[in-house]
């Protein structure tokens, strides 16, 4: 696919490793109360590669939590940063490491970095990044919009071109329903939305429970051509999957959207294993 890539501009961006914040009590459907861990942090025991169901918590990071300490700055840092940026550690006994930004979560406004050795981060720690993938396009399909993902990480999906469409590999295909929080958005360049979990067996009916952190899924009949998440016959997008379940009715695993089309022209391939830890 011809791309507009060596056009997409570069940039450093600067945040930091933001402290865990809890907001309790937590309600289910049901109005259940619960007690637990929320956002933010350095999260030892999730990340990269698990499944989306796997902790008890409250939309649940990956890895390491970021943002930029001055809000209209993080507002910039969360539009501009994408999925497989490279990111380096600036400060503290992990300055010098290297890792890669593996999602962004709406609400909070945290940018997800994935580092090989998290034990040796502290909250606070200075990461760099380097924000390119915005203003991607794809020249020869002028009605697909790309946002959100390194260019390098983008040639590395192994999208199929056939008859004017593009076949694009996904482990789980998300009905329009079953979406939730994050729906209106107005810049899905900047956010992620829900799929809503409150009813979990409808959500085993798709295979939706298997999900992993950096899977690639498709969501169906919603186009996030100007805003997220828009309800339209016949459209998709396609996104990473980049935070955890929560039990709160409207929420659930958080999608990033990477690629969108308004007409049928992405076609989602269903595949037992799509995700991004296995492009890099």
């Amino acid at each position: 696919m011809l791309t507009n890539k060596e056009k997409v501009v570069k940039l450093s961006i600067m945040v930091e490793v933001a402290h865990p914040v809890v907001r309790t009590p937590v309600l289910d459907g049901e109005g259940n109360a619960f007690y637990f861990p929320g956002v933010g942090g350095i999260t030892y025991n999730f990340g990269l590669g698990d499944n989306a169901f796997k902790m008890h918590g409250d939309h649940i990071e990956p890895d390491v939590s970021t943002k930029n300490s001055n809000d209209k700055l993080n507002s910039t840092c969360m539009t501009l940063a994408c999925i497989g940026n490279e990111a380096v550690v600036i400060s503290g006994d992990a300055k010098g490491m290297k890792g890669f930004v593996i999602g962004k979560h709406g609400g909070i406004n945290h940018i997800l970095v994935y580092f090989p050795e998290k034990e040796k981060l502290r909250v606070g720690d200075k990461i760099q990044i380097k924000a390119w993938g915005q203003g991607l396009e794809l020249l020869d399909y002028p009605g697909v919009k790309v946002f959100n993902i390194d260019p390098e990480l983008f040639e590395k999906l192994p999208i199929e071109e056939k008859d004017g469409k593009l076949i694009v590999p996904v482990t789980a295909e998300i009905p329009a329903h079953l979406t939730g929080s994050g729906i209106g958005s107005s810049n899905p360049a900047g956010t992620d939305y829900d799929i809503n979990t409150h009813d979990m067996e409808e959500i085993k009916r798709y295979g939706i429970d298997k999900i992993k952190i950096g899977d690639i899924v498709a969501i169906k009949d919603h186009y996030s051509g100007f805003g997220v998440g828009g309800f339209r016959k016949g459209a998709v997008s396609i996104g990473v999957v980049v935070h955890s379940n929560c039990v709160q009715t409207g929420h659930g695993p958080g999608i990033v959207v990477i690629m969108t089309s308004a007409k049928d022209l992405i076609v989602p391939k269903k595949v037992s294993q799509m995700n991004i830890k296995e492009l890099f």
